[in-house]
């Protein structure tokens, strides 16, 4: 007999089925046991009325690992208006040990870190698990809404030769010997690669040795990284950005209304055109002083309130950032050369996605290096390739945790990630 899930139990009134999962809670009352078995995708009630059944319910501990056998039958107090009576029951494994927390309970009442460091069961419980099924819904609208603009995915190194970013927030390994790095984001591979698919994205992780210890920061997180071609300018760039975040909020709606309900999430609205303020009119906004060189969180919260405020949206851009706080391929603006072709995105007042126009030309990384004192050699394989003719581009990153974490409301990005890496944790 095929195994059905609790979810498919209504399309089988009248039919014997073959149910199997962890056992969620056992209800033992003094006529009847009620066994409420859990599987991926919800709960299902199991009626127990022969005494030796009711037993063997009775030995069973929470989160045991059965096969129920039994007969559908209609029951509008029960989970999605049916259960399954006359059951036989059969572990499919040892008993279990309860967790440290009750997964039954409407609400996981147990410590972040307590579940942080039990994470193989607490995201059984559905608070945890609608974040991670919301997630894979984003990355799924990600990947269709590129693929129908004629996007290629592609797959990029995670060690590599030297700091990405120019930076020393790095994590430094032995490479046979030789010194590599793990990747802090995909951006010298996924510019290359313009010149062979004009449009390519990536998902995959980033590490980041940054010392943060905030609710918004992971050492290792998901970076959604796209670079596209023949672009104008940074507004380009923007335009796509938008597209790609409406399908990915579209598709969360679409596949995921259960888990949106569980965490009672309302999907925002992705305008037709995200307002946009240049950084120097945004330090005005948030009242930062004029000489701040970048937007500060307690800016970005400001920011945010004021585009809800004043154009009904949970999205900002701020373009324009000054060239000194921006990567040195960064192109700058051809008007005001001391800021940038490049943009941050606010969502509900935090920065979700850097992105900008990139320079294309040879003799421009050189000089761009040569400024910022920086020695070409460690960066030859990259910059060497703009010598064979790049067209004008650009591309942006969103983290996919962080992106989660707003649409949820979720108030440390830990609790949308499966299993976290920060300062502090490396296990499990």
């Amino acid at each position: 007999m095929q195994r059905i899930l609790s979810t498919q139990l209504p399309a089988h009134v009248g039919a014997t089925v073959r149910l199997a999962g962890w056992v969620h809670r056992r209800r033992l009352l003094k006529s009847v046991a009620f066994l409420i078995l859990r599987d991926a995708a919800g709960l299902a009630q199991v009626v127990v009325a022969v005494p030796a059944v009711r037993e063997q319910v009775e030995a069973l501990t929470e989160e045991t690992v059965v096969e129920v056998v039994g007969t559908v039958v209609a029951n509008p107090t029960a989970p999605a208006g049916v259960e399954v009576v006359e059951p036989t029951v059969r572990p499919l494994g040892p008993p279990a040990v309860a967790p440290p927390f009750d997964l039954y309970r409407p609400a996981l009442t147990a410590t972040l870190p307590t579940q942080l460091d039990h994470a193989a069961t607490a995201l059984r419980h559905p608070s945890r698990s609608a974040a991670l099924r919301i997630s894979a819904a984003a990355v799924s609208g990600f990947r269709a809404t590129l693929d129908e603009q004629g996007f290629v995915e592609v797959h990029t190194p995670k060690v590599v030769a030297s700091s990405t970013e120019s930076g020393a927030n790095v994590f430094a390994l032995d490479w046979f010997g030789r010194p590599a790095y793990l990747a802090q984001s995909p951006q010298f591979y996924k510019q290359l690669m313009v010149g062979v698919f004009e449009r390519v994205y990536e998902v995959g992780p980033v590490f980041r040795a940054e010392p943060h210890d905030t609710v918004r920061h992971l050492a290792q997180y998901t970076s959604l990284d796209v670079e596209l071609g023949f672009v104008t300018d940074h507004r380009d760039v923007m335009a796509v950005l938008r597209g790609t975040l409406a399908g990915m909020v579209a598709t969360v709606a679409e596949r995921v209304g259960g888990a949106l309900a569980t965490l009672g999430v309302t999907v925002p609205e992705v305008p037709a055109e995200i307002p946009a303020v240049h950084f120097t009119d945004a330090l005005k906004i948030a009242g930062a002083p004029a000489d701040e060189p970048d937007l500060a969180p307690a800016h970005e919260r400001a920011l945010g309130e004021w585009a809800l405020r004043e154009h009904d949206s949970d999205f900002l851009f701020v373009t324009g950032y000054p060239m000194a706080k921006r990567p040195f391929y960064t192109h700058p603006d051809p008007a005001r050369p001391a800021y940038s072709n490049g943009f941050d995105l606010l969502f509900r007042g935090v920065e979700l996605v850097t992105g900008g126009q990139r320079l294309h030309r040879h003799a421009d990384y050189l000089a761009a290096l040569a400024a910022r004192g920086e020695p070409v050699e460690p960066y030859a394989g990259y910059v060497d390739a703009f010598r064979h003719g790049m067209p004008p581009h650009g591309g942006f990153a969103i983290g996919l945790e962080r992106f989660v974490a707003r649409l949820t409301g979720a108030a440390n990005v830990r609790e949308v990630t499966a299993f976290p890496r920060d300062l502090h944790r490396l296990t499990p």
